[in-house]
């Protein structure tokens, strides 16, 4: 798979289970290690190459690369013993060393953001899927990343919860945020991306302008999946 994404797009990444989008998406910030091939985002280059292992040197380079990477998952993965302020607080602390005084007024902000200004001591247990997802989503944006990567974002979540997670995504776009989304909703990703590929096999298929795509699929394999779920 080979993909260059400009900066400030959204690209969606849709396909059958199991053709290899999320692995694809887990390789960007090197929580799957690929076999090989060379990965940039900013100004962090790293190359895996056929054979070789995988050395200190380039870990320490992948936790470069993912300082510039947020990461949100398909089942939330909040510390369910932390308050919804703490979850968003945890990672510029741990990893940038800054204090609370300096950190707390961005993470209060960036819940205002995602529309849970009131929610910052609660608990997750506490929130609806909806919520608890755009909680994960302030959690990724408090360490000011280049790029968001979402993994199924809204396949846990009913219809209207679903609908808060994506207008908070459509906002980001809106802003400039470079975003990657492996998603099985059609909808979004007609109406959100500026660009959507499909998948198949661990090779893409397809890639093109979402109307383009949609309504017009060259492939005979892209048209047989959209035919399923449209």
């Amino acid at each position: 798979m080979s993909l260059c994404v400009e900066r400030g797009e959204l690209v969606s990444i849709i396909g059958p289970s199991g053709c290899g989008k999320s692995t694809f998406l887990r390789c960007l910030n090197f929580l799957e290690i690929p076999d090989s091939g060379v990965l940039r985002i900013e100004d962090v280059e790293i190359t895996k190459q056929t054979g070789h292992g995988w050395n200190r040197a380039q870990e320490r380079r992948a936790h470069a690369l993912r300082a510039h990477v947020g990461m949100v998952f398909q089942s939330f993965n909040l510390f369910a013993h932390r308050t919804v302020l703490d979850n968003v607080m945890m990672a510029p602390r741990s990893v940038k060393g800054l204090s609370q005084p300096e950190i707390e007024p961005l993470a209060r902000a960036l819940l205002a953001k995602v529309g849970l200004e009131g929610m910052a001591d609660r608990y997750p247990s506490t929130l609806s899927g909806g919520q608890q997802q755009r909680a994960a989503i302030a959690r990724a944006l408090a360490m000011k990343p280049a790029v968001m990567l979402y993994d199924e974002p809204t396949s846990a979540l009913d219809p209207e919860l679903a609908e808060e997670v994506l207008q908070v995504m459509r906002r980001l776009d809106d802003e400039g945020m470079t975003q990657i989304v492996v998603t099985h909703d059609m909808r979004f990703a007609r109406a959100a991306s500026d660009r959507v590929l499909y998948v198949e096999a661990g090779h893409i298929v397809e890639s093109g302008d979402p109307d383009v795509l949609f309504a017009d699929p060259q492939d005979p394999r892209t048209r047989r999946f959209l035919r399923t779920l449209l």
